[in-house]
């Protein structure tokens, strides 16, 4: 779990593509104080596992079905990618409940300047939008945000100065891709709603069972 505060700004040094995977080697520094491997990572929110390490980088293997719903097909050497460790039991939580577990794709559609902040437009698809809502949390490539407006179509958030100095969401562009993980709650609860019980799978031992076959 993590909590979409995001601790350092990585560089990806090099990356080794498979067919259809790819492995990341990924400059960093105070991500790596207590780093040991099969530790988890989240790079622009997408929870990875640490498989090798030095003092100033980590590895990390990408699975084919991470690379074909996240942005992480986009990197390339020199790619700056959010980063942040794992939640420790005891830590203030002061984004919100992220799993890394990412749900689609957003892309970028207007930057807009207001006083001190700026809002950013990301487009996403109906199936991702219908869990969001305003004034709910929505984690953009890792880092925790509130919602400030959503439609059948965008969302908008809008970005202080600290979020702009300490990610990488002012430094994209628009039509750029996004990771979008929405807040897991809403997906419980349409899971539990829309559950129906499968009688077929009930357990046919009963007190008339264990009677029957002498257990009381």
């Amino acid at each position: 779990m993590f909590t979409g505060l995001v601790e350092e700004i990585g560089t990806i040094q090099s990356i080794l593509k498979g067919t259809k995977s790819a492995k990341l080697v990924i400059k960093a520094h105070k991500i790596l104080d207590g780093v040991q491997l099969g530790d988890s990572i989240a790079v622009n929110g997408v929870c990875l596992t640490v498989t090798d390490f030095t003092s100033h980088s980590f590895s990390l293997d990408v699975m084919a079905e991470t690379i074909r719903n996240t942005n992480l097909k986009n990197l390339v050497s020199g790619s700056s990618v959010n980063l942040e460790r794992a939640l420790r039991l005891g830590d203030r939580l002061g984004g919100h409940l992220v799993s890394g577990h990412i749900d689609g794709i957003g892309l970028i559609q207007a930057f807009e300047q207001e006083d001190n902040a700026v809002w950013v437009s990301v487009a996403a698809s109906p199936e991702i939008l219908k869990y969001v809502i305003a004034k709910g949390s929505i984690g953009i490539d890792g880092i925790s945000l509130t919602v400030a407006y959503v439609d059948n179509r965008i969302l908008k958030v809008s970005v202080i100065p600290h979020t702009k100095n300490v990610t990488t969401l002012l430094s994209k562009k628009t039509g750029d891709e996004v990771n979008l993980e929405c807040d897991m709650i809403g997906k419980y609860i349409e899971k539990l709603i829309s559950f129906k019980e499968d009688n077929s799978l009930k357990s046919s031992i009963d007190m008339k069972f264990l009677s029957d076959n002498g257990f009381i």
